[in-house]
Order: structure tokens, then C-alpha cells, then sequence
């Protein structure tokens, strides 16, 4: 039932001429799912307070709750459409009534790691695009379908949540910002094996994949005591995120998955002079795909001691840095950093080894990240010892992978399962520290087995892949002609 309501809230904002992608249609629906949420969370809290003989306060007055403005109801539970605002009404209420009060929260707010908090902030970042107030009604009525009352519902709406950021991801513009892989997430958790009461972090969070997945993680390690749980809530998962859009569809997708107020500060993690990061700042886990190949600005560059213009090179020093000793890391980066000779390259590569143990390096073949062909690896290392050897491991999973055949957890299984014992094998070999050039700093992936296979594909795939790129591009002349 919530797929297809998905699906039809889809088919009501790709109609709407305020809306014009996949990206649009998942920010609208995040504000407004954020808000039903919102009306069930304060439903749940008024309800617990009655059953105790206590009073509830409610955080948004009368006539800016989920019941008043967007769904009113008669006395037989279905809409009042009396009192239900549409068309042009709606519009002027949201774009001038409500988008303000609820923005003005983040100045009421008693500190940033409150609701009220991330209510103001949200609602100062995102506008409401739908500009038809009868399409705004439509989508309004199928949100109201949801239902966020018990655990199963809430795990069914966060896969469903999951796939929007996903399909948000393969729409290019800059898909990879708000999709990694989650079987490489997954894959990524299972070996830095984070515990409960440890402190997780994210400098480029995006879509927040990297923390709920480390909460679904900690979430299932055993039956988990009232004070592990608000552990869970409060003290454990940290993130940051400089782009709007991105740091509304990471809170929302952390809320879908039961973190109630996420810790996500929206602010440019870059921004800040790496060496200002104190011991009470730092993390016991760090978990990352930071963007690659954005050039930042000198001024940003002076926060860093080894200078570069390579985003992905400055968040490494960060990441390097807000590490507490003994903490562990697992971090995506281009695989050109393994062996790129400029200045800056060497000397990360020197500072990475030299303060850090650098014992695992996997390699992704193309097309793990889809829409996206850069090659990556994922850097494993712990905080406080030089690296002594390091173990690689060349993920081939037997095909090409793509849009029609992504990655899964079977294609992962065999890394973790060998990473535990750093295992040799013929796609997993081990190099000595003390063999790494000191000069250049090195660390290719050379397999001494023969280096990566080829693997081609079916007939049947390559049929499948020029299916869907026909699709794709009938799509896209489709929107040509809307707009001529």
C-alpha cells in the first residue's frame, strides 16, 4: 500500500510545473512527510501523558497542526472538505503562514540538538514548489494515507524512503552525493564493528546512509536496555552536511529510521581549521564517502596543513584529525589517491600512514557507484600506530555492474568473511610497510595474482541496458517537449 502511495505522489508532482526532477519530488515529499510524522510523534507523546495523569504541551499551535491545515477531519474520520484549504488558499497559506512560523522555531529553539530546533532549521532551508494548490491538496491526501504508528510501518516507509534517495542518486546531477552503495555501507560497518556507546561520525553525511545503517547495526546486537536505547538516540550518531537539500533528506531518512532528533548540523565541515578540532570533539568511528573533485578555495585550503584544492583531501585530514586515538575509520576515496604523485597526494599518503594503521584497502571496480565512473577504494584504518602491513582486497563480484545489476550483500560476503583474518587468496594479498617506496609513498593495487579480470556480459544484460537507456532518453526528449 505505501509503494503505491509513493508512487502516486510521484505522478501527482510530475505534474506540477514547480517540480522538474527526481530530486524535486523527494524534497517536496520530505517536508511533508516530515510534518505527518511530526502530527503521530505528538499524538504518541499527548497519548503517553494522558495515560500517566500529566499535561502535554504541544510544540506547533492549533492552527499550524498536520489536523487543522492539512487534514481536517469530520466526526465519521474522513476529509472535511468544509474546512480543508485547496487551490489558491492552500498555497498562500503554506508559502506565507506556514513556512514561516515553523521556520521561526530555530530562533525559539532552547539548543540546536532539540526538535524545535531541526523544525526551524528544516522549514529555513527547503521551499514548498508545487506551485498548483490542487496538486499541493492531491499529494497532501496521499501523505495523509501514511501511517507511522507501529515499528513494521516505520520500517516499510524507511525502505520506501531509501529507494526515493536512490532513484534521486541515478538521476544525475550529482547522484552520488546522496547514494553510496548501502550492501558497501553494510560491507563497511561489518568490519569497523561499531559498539553502543561509542560516538559515529560523518563530516559529508548527505543522505545520512552511512548513520542509519550504523543504527540498524547497533539496533540489532540484542535485546537493548532503556539506557542503550537512549544512548542510540542521543549520543551516538553525528553528522554534518553543507548542502541544503541533502541535509533535509538525511534528517527525514534518520527520523524514517527512528532516530527521533538527529544530531546533523548543516554547515561546511571544510570550513573549519582542522587543527581547532579538541579531544572532546573527536569520535570513536568515522564513516564516509566525501565528495571527490570539487576544487575549494584558497581560504578553504589554509585550514589544512598539507594544501590542496581536492575536496576529498581535505575531508581525509579532517577525518585523520577528528579520530580520538585507538578510534577507527572506513572512508571511500578515489583510487588515484593511492598513487597520484602531486605534492599533496604524497604527503596525505605519508600523514596516513605514519600517524594512522592503515591495514585494509578494498577495491571497487567500476560502476559500484552507479552514474558515476569513478574508480573508488575504501580506506581502513585505526587512529595511533603507524600502519605495519596492509591487506587488499579486489572486489569482483563476476559481472559489470550497473544500473540493471548493482551491488548486493553476496557480493560482499566474501570480503568480509576474509578481512576478518586478512586472509590470502587470489583476490586478497597483504603488503609489507616497510616495502611502501619512502619516497613516493605508493600504494597501488597490484594483485601479484594478475591484477583486475575482465568480465563480459551477457547478450541478455546488454539487451537490458539499451532497454533502459531507451527509456531514459524518451523520458528526457519527453521533457523537451513539455517545455517548447
Amino acid at each position: 500500500m505505501f509503494e503505491q502511495t509513493f508512487k502516486n505522489i510521484d505522478d501527482i508532482l510530475h505534474k506540477d510545473a514547480g517540480c522538474t526532477s527526481e530530486l524535486d519530488y523527494t524534497e517536496q515529499s520530505s517536508w511533508l512527510l516530515f510534518l505527518k510524522y511530526l502530527d503521530a510523534l505528538e499524538r504518541d507523546r499527548a497519548m503517553e501523558a494522558e495515560l500517566e495523569g500529566r499535561p502535554y504541551a504541544f510544540l506547533l499551535e492549533d492552527a499550524y497542526r498536520w489536523e487543522q491545515w492539512a487534514a481536517p477531519k469530520t466526526k465519521d474520520g474522513v476529509l472535511d472538505h468544509n474546512k480543508a484549504m485547496t487551490g489558491p488558499d492552500l498555497i498562500e497559506f503554506v508559502n506565507g503562514k506556514l513556512f514561516p512560523y515553523l521556520h521561526g522555531f530555530k530562533a525559539r529553539a532552547s539548543g540546536p540538538q532539540t526538535l524545535d530546533y531541526k523544525i526551524g532549521e528544516i522549514f529555513g532551508e527547503i521551499k514548498n514548489r508545487i506551485q498548483s494548490g490542487y496538486n499541493l491538496r492531491d499529494v497532501i491526501n496521499r501523505v495523509d494515507e501514511l501511517r507511522f504508528g507501529s515499528h513494521v510501518e516505520k520500517h516499510e516507509l524507511s525502505h520506501l524512503y531509501e529507494a526515493k534517495i536512490k532513484n534521486m542518486g541515478n538521476a544525475g546531477r550529482n547522484g552520488g552525493e546522496y547514494y553510496t552503495p548501502r550492501p558497501l555501507i553494510r560491507a563497511m560497518i561489518q568490519v569497523v564493528d561499531p559498539k553502543i556507546g561509542e560516538r559515529i561520525y560523518d563530516g559529508a553525511c548527505g543522505s545520512a546512509g552511512f548513520l542509519c545503517e550504523a543504527f540498524e547495526y547497533l539496533s540489532k546486537t540484542g535485546k537493548l536496555s532503556t539506557s542503550d536505547a537512549k544512548t542510540l538516540q542521543t549520543r551516538t550518531f553525528y553528522g554534518q552536511e553543507k548542502k541544503s537539500l541533502a541535509y533535509v533528506i538525511g534528517i527525514m531518512n534518520m527520523i524514517l529510521h527512528g532516530i527521533e532528533a538527529p544530531n546533523i548540523v548543516h554547515a561546511n565541515t571544510l570550513g573549519d581549521n582542522v587543527l581547532d578540532i579538541q579531544p572532546k570533539d573527536q569520535m570513536d568511528v568515522v564513516l564516509a564517502n566525501p565528495p571527490f573533485g570539487g576544487k575549494e578555495r584558497k581560504e578553504v585550503q589554509q585550514n589544512f596543513p598539507i594544501k590542496t584544492g581536492e575536496t576529498a583531501f581535505l575531508f581525509l585530514q579532517h577525518f585523520i584529525r577528528k579520530l580520538k586515538p585507538g578510534g577507527r575509520a572506513a572512508i571511500v576515496i578515489k583510487n588515484t589517491f593511492l598513487s597520484n604523485t602531486d605534492n599533496a597526494s604524497v604527503s596525505l599518503r605519508k600523514l596516513l600512514l605514519e600517524s594512522c594503521n592503515l591495514h585494509t584497502v578494498l577495491d571497487c571496480p567500476s560502476g559500484t557507484f552507479q552514474g558515476a565512473g569513478v574508480k573508488t577504494v575504501v580506506l581502513f584504518f585505526d587512529k595511533g600506530a603507524p600502519t605495519r602491513s596492509i591487506w587488499y582486497y579486489q572486489l569482483d563480484p563476476g559481472r559489470n555492474m550497473g544500473k540493471t545489476n548493482p551491488l548486493n550483500d553476496a557480493d560482499m560476503a566474501e570480503f568480509v568473511a576474509l578481512q576478518a583474518s586478512f586472509a590470502v587468496s587470489p583476490k586478497s594479498w597483504r603488503v609489507d610497510a616497510a616495502g611502501i617506496d619512502p619516497v613516493s609513498f605508493d600504494l597501488s593495487v597490484k594483485n601479484p595474482d594478475g591484477g583486475e579480470v575482465v568480465v563480459h556480459r551477457s547478450p541478455r544484460e546488454i539487451l537490458d541496458e539499451i532497454a533502459m537507456l531507451d527509456a531514459e532518453s524518451a523520458q528526457v526528449l519527453a521533457g523537451i517537449r513539455a517545455l517548447v
